[in-house]
């Protein structure tokens, strides 16, 4: 069985990708890889804390190597520092990354690319999938997420905070892609199928930064 790391923002893309890699039965994730704002000390663009997505880790019983980037990170600084953490699964023997991309053609270009430096491959379970039965089937397999960030441009701030439910879904506007994949919004999943326990959470204050909007989450520890 191949063993691969997975890119893991926390958000809905993340935990399809971890769903259809388990069920395929062909790879064994060794780690989750998360990069987080050293400045806020938070996943990059879903702005969530990085407690919150420990949490997630241990629910998943999966470790998490964490990539660090200050909040002005140039392309050439982010591309340096996941390459040093990557080059250390290299050593190990680890030559392929998972990750949740759906349909940009000119992410999965980069990621590729940039892998290809390295020696290794990327791994795409969710990509080509239709998005608005990806984000269904999320739904009916029993995830539940909360939207973390909006980008007003696009969306309402009332989607801020929401369960990524049906309603949700029915709701948004025609120019939406029902998976937020142009950065449309951004989630964190709290329960699913592949999770041992629920990440409890309550809803914090709701920070604008340019047109993007986000709601923080705030851990509740040892709550169920």
């Amino acid at each position: 069985m191949e063993k691969v790391i997975l890119s893991w923002s926390g958000g809905k893309d993340s935990a399809m990708s971890l769903y259809e890699i388990q069920k395929s039965g062909e790879y064994e994730i060794v780690s989750l890889l998360t990069t987080i704002n050293q400045d806020y000390d938070r996943v990059s663009m879903h702005g969530v804390r990085r407690t919150l997505v420990e949490q997630q880790a241990a629910s998943l019983g999966l470790p998490m190597a964490k990539v660090f980037v200050p909040k002005a990170c140039s392309n050439e600084e982010y591309e340096s520092k996941m390459s040093e953490v990557l080059t250390k699964f290299k050593q190990d023997g680890i030559t392929q990354v998972v990750f949740g991309d759906i349909f940009l053609e000119w992410v999965k270009e980069y990621r590729e690319n940039n892998l290809a430096k390295l020696g290794m491959k990327g791994v795409f379970p969710i990509w080509g999938r239709d998005t608005a039965e990806l984000t269904q089937s999320f739904i009916v397999l029993g995830f539940r997420a909360v939207i973390t960030c909006v980008d007003t441009k696009v969306l309402a701030q009332r989607f801020l905070g929401r369960t990524l439910d049906g309603q949700f879904l029915v709701e948004l506007p025609p120019a939406a892609d029902p998976s937020g994949e142009n950065g449309e919004f951004h989630s964190f999943v709290f329960s699913g199928p592949i999770f041992k326990e629920r990440i409890a959470y309550s809803l914090g204050e709701t920070v604008q930064r340019d047109s993007f909007c986000f709601r923080d989450l705030l851990p509740k520890e040892g709550v169920r």
